[in-house]
């Protein structure tokens, strides 16, 4: 088997490929890798023309690995790795300021975590976090990524075909909230599965350098905790 490889800046692409290892699904075809950026140490790999149940088959590789993400949409696999420490806390702090809105509310919900969404045959991926709102179901009402690079494939086409009513993504220090519309998603200024929730104090506290820091101002802000001797940080973008 023969490989071309073409350069590009930050980008390397298989050219050539055996088509009889291809039908017999050995490999995908093309790959392309993105180095990670100084500013980024997520390496993204992008695998076209993966079938389905090849992909059931690399996932199995990866069941016990944190470290790796991976993301399926019609015939094309993503890998990103490492899925690091910061990423990690970062959706645990949006999750435990989530968490305080919802009980100084009194809104039942469900947190169901970072597990495979699937639309056999077609579309996988994992959210970082998941919840259900009112009871628990089957799948959740809302999603929430934390983006970790710009080019990394977008799993709106996944969530929708599952009728997911709300995703929610933090991108650039900063919260988009996506709603489920007949037509698809619409990024919209408010969530509609919770409409009192003031979602710039939210992300005002998840930029906070430090998680206990954050989470403690911000249940003093929605009134969860009383310590009038420390201020909350303003809802302004940092």
């Amino acid at each position: 088997m023969q490989f071309g490889v073409r350069e590009n800046p930050g980008r390397y692409e298989n050219l050539d490929y055996d088509n009889d290892n291809a039908a017999r699904g050995v490999l995908p075809m093309p790959t392309v890798i993105d180095p990670p950026a100084t500013d980024n140490p997520v390496q993204r790999i992008l695998l076209e023309g993966l079938s389905w149940q090849r992909f059931e088959q690399l996932s199995a590789c990866f069941e016990d690995s944190r470290a790796v993400r991976l993301t399926y949409l019609d015939g094309r696999l993503e890998i990103l790795s490492p899925i690091g420490p910061g990423h990690a806390t970062l959706k645990r702090t949006i999750g435990y300021l989530l968490d305080a809105d919802l009980t100084v509310k009194g809104i039942r919900f469900y947190g169901r975590g970072g597990f495979t969404l699937k639309q056999p045959g077609r579309a996988a991926g994992e959210p970082d976090e998941s919840y259900c709102i009112g009871a628990d179901k089957p799948l959740p009402d809302l999603v929430i990524e934390v983006v970790v690079t710009h080019e990394a494939l977008s799993k709106l086409p996944l969530y929708q075909g599952l009728e997911i009513p709300e995703v929610w993504l933090w991108r650039n220090r900063d919260l988009e909230v996506y709603v489920l519309d007949p037509d698809g998603y619409r990024r919209g200024t408010r969530s509609r599965l919770l409409p009192d929730l003031d979602l710039a104090l939210l992300a005002a506290h998840a930029r906070m350098p430090d998680q206990y820091d954050a989470v403690q101002a911000f249940r003093r802000a929605i009134g969860l905790d009383h310590n009038p001797g420390q201020a909350a940080p303003a809802s302004a973008h940092a």
